[in-house]
């Protein structure tokens, strides 16, 4: 009999994963389903631990792409593990698919890697520079040769979305007006409520400073999409296992080292780690040759991102989805203190190897 422990997960959103199980367990050749432990750190999709007959098992429900996509990325590993990138060789099924679909429902089987998360800066500075050592890497592997036959023929430009003062204004409208209408508002809301005028107030003082075009500064190419603390997992002080490769997509290669530094050494934490970033950035460069101009235009462009957007508050109010309103005040409280600091944070990102 397979035993449930660990935290489970609320309502009846993965109600089905006892009798999809023994599906599972048969179609990737598990043997006996043991115990199985929902894992609730993981934000987009379900998560759980496997211990089998056969060894221990990270399963994923996958929730936040298309499965054809999900079936092209974990396809992609393979190559990584070879080339000596830490991460998990997915497990197949006596056909050789990477992704089992139960009633429209999709599953991938990865081995479990011992390890932990180590958010902020709980990374020492050579943690950091390991960091940004290893994301040159996977950029390096993703654009190589062996990978390239798995993967559509990239961009040479990627266009980025760059939103309006007016239209980030107009979403906060939005979503004020929502709140107003609410017959019995939480501390939530009323936070909310509060944050959204501070947010109108910002893009009133600095809307003229958005990026102009939609073209980003500085070299392209096939990236993870979201190496930070959540998806990297530490042993013995060094780098055990990435996760999560979802979000595999072409992007300018500064975007994703200016969205790894400020979600690892900011975000959560109200402020950015500036010597961390700095060691980060050095790392990375000592891999990949990223021209200073381009971080910077990819710095500018994420500052502004996260000036007009409010994800959280989609989360929470379009879909009904309150896993990551933990975010929301964290993610206002790094806005306010980047926007005062932005020359200082601009001078972490030209860090030299």
């Amino acid at each position: 009999m397979v035993e449930a422990t660990g935290d489970v997960p609320g309502g009846s959103r993965y109600s089905e994963i006892t009798q999809d199980l023994a599906v599972l367990g048969e179609a990737f050749g598990l043997g006996e389903v043991r115990e199985y432990r929902f894992l609730s750190a993981g934000l987009m999709n379900g998560n759980w631990r496997l211990d089998t007959v056969g060894g221990r098992f990270a399963l994923k429900r996958i929730m936040d792409v298309p499965l054809p996509l999900a079936r092209r990325n974990l396809a992609v590993l393979p190559e990584l593990v070879d080339a000596g990138v830490p991460v998990g060789r997915p497990s197949t099924t006596s056909a050789g698919e990477t992704v089992v679909e139960i009633a429209g429902r999709g599953y991938c089987l990865i081995p479990w890697t011992e390890g932990g998360h180590r958010p902020g800066i709980s990374l020492t500075l050579d943690q950091a520079t390991d960091l940004g050592v290893l994301l040159g890497q996977i950029h390096q592997n993703l654009n190589c040769a062996r990978t390239a036959r798995l993967l559509p023929p990239g961009l040479e430009q990627v266009k980025t979305s760059v939103t309006t003062a007016e239209a980030a204004r107009a979403e906060a409208d939005r979503f004020l007006a929502l709140i107003s209408t609410l017959e019995s508002p939480t501390a939530f809301d009323a936070e909310a409520a509060v944050v959204l005028g501070e947010r109108k107030l910002l893009l009133d003082k600095y809307g003229r400073e958005r990026p102009d075009t939609e073209i980003a500064v500085g070299p392209v190419g096939w990236t993870h999409g979201d190496v930070q603390h959540r998806n990297v997992l530490w042993r013995d002080g060094r780098i055990a296992g990435v996760i999560d490769w979802d979000r595999i997509r072409v992007r300018p290669f500064g975007e994703e080292v200016a969205r790894t530094a400020t979600v690892q050494f900011g975000g959560e934490d109200g402020f950015l780690d500036l010597e961390r970033t700095s060691a980060f950035v050095a790392g990375y460069r000592s891999m990949i040759s990223l021209p200073v101009s381009a971080l910077a235009d990819a710095v500018d462009r994420l500052w502004w991102k996260r000036m007009s957007e409010y994800w959280q508050l989609v989360f929470h109010y379009d879909r009904d989805d309150h896993s990551c309103d933990h975010l929301f005040l964290p993610a206002e409280r790094f806005l306010a203190w980047w926007t005062e600091r932005r020359e200082a944070v601009q001078e972490a990102f030209a860090a030299l190897p």
